[in-house]
């Protein structure tokens, strides 16, 4: 009998144990940690907090989302990230590893990544250093916006059948960008052109879709002042 009853309460025990590991582990993938992070270098549903807030105003600012950025995953920053991954060539499971980090350009809990040497989705590190020299030759000290949209005309140029279908051959043609001949080219770029040339390989234009910049204070060639100006960000005119 007592054999019984020491094998009855230590089956108790045992099973007690066994639903406070369950209850730790469901707290454990529920709830976000302070940081926004649900995970070690993970963002998913259920995450929230400053990085998430981050990724959701990119994801406004590329067209993904739609909205305010509250620092919440939710299903529809989830439906949203399943689009960018999609639109990326990343596996599109919702959740923000460390490739689909590094695509948007985020410093995840436990990544390695740099954030200044890592491309988004199909572009190459090449195409992300290349671009983010032109920012920082052509807008540093611009507002980033403005440096978002510089970039963003040197890729609406890649796809215009009127230019070159490359980042290089657009930003080495002739008589393009003045920070080729005059060699700023060749500057490190800060962290704000790496940011800006990421956002706009993601999709972001505020140029919407200009081919042609130019400061109104210095230009001197006729035909660019001739152009119909669409919209001024900072020292910059986009036409």
């Amino acid at each position: 009998m007592q054999i019984q009853k020491n094998t009855t309460a230590a089956t108790k025990i045992l099973l007690i144990l066994l639903a406070m590991i369950l209850l730790a582990g469901l707290l454990a993938y529920f709830l976000p940690t302070d940081n926004g992070v649900a995970d070690a270098a993970v963002l998913k549903q259920g995450s929230s907090g400053a990085t998430v807030k981050t990724m959701q105003t990119k994801l406004i600012n590329w067209g993904y989302l739609t909205g305010k950025a509250d620092g919440i995953f939710g299903s529809k920053t989830k439906a949203a990230v399943i689009r960018f991954q999609r639109n990326n060539g990343l596996s599109a499971d919702g959740i923000v590893g460390t490739k689909t980090a590094q695509a948007m350009g985020l410093k995840l809990s436990g990544s390695s990544s740099s954030g200044n040497n890592s491309g988004g989705g199909s572009s190459s590190s090449t195409d992300l250093n290349l671009l983010a020299r032109v920012v920082y030759g052509e807008a540093r000290g611009e507002p980033y916006t403005g440096q978002v949209a510089v970039a963003a005309v040197v890729l609406n140029r890649v796809r215009s059948s009127s230019f070159p279908n490359t980042i290089a051959g657009v930003i080495y043609q002739s008589g393009a960008f003045d920070c080729v001949p005059d060699g700023q080219i060749n500057l490190t770029p800060n962290q704000s052109a790496y940011n800006a040339a990421r956002d706009a390989l993601n999709g972001w234009d505020p140029s919407y879709g200009c081919l042609f910049y130019y400061n109104p204070r210095t230009a001197t060639s006729k035909w660019m002042l001739s152009r119909t100006v669409k919209l001024n960000i900072g020292n910059h005119a986009f036409c």
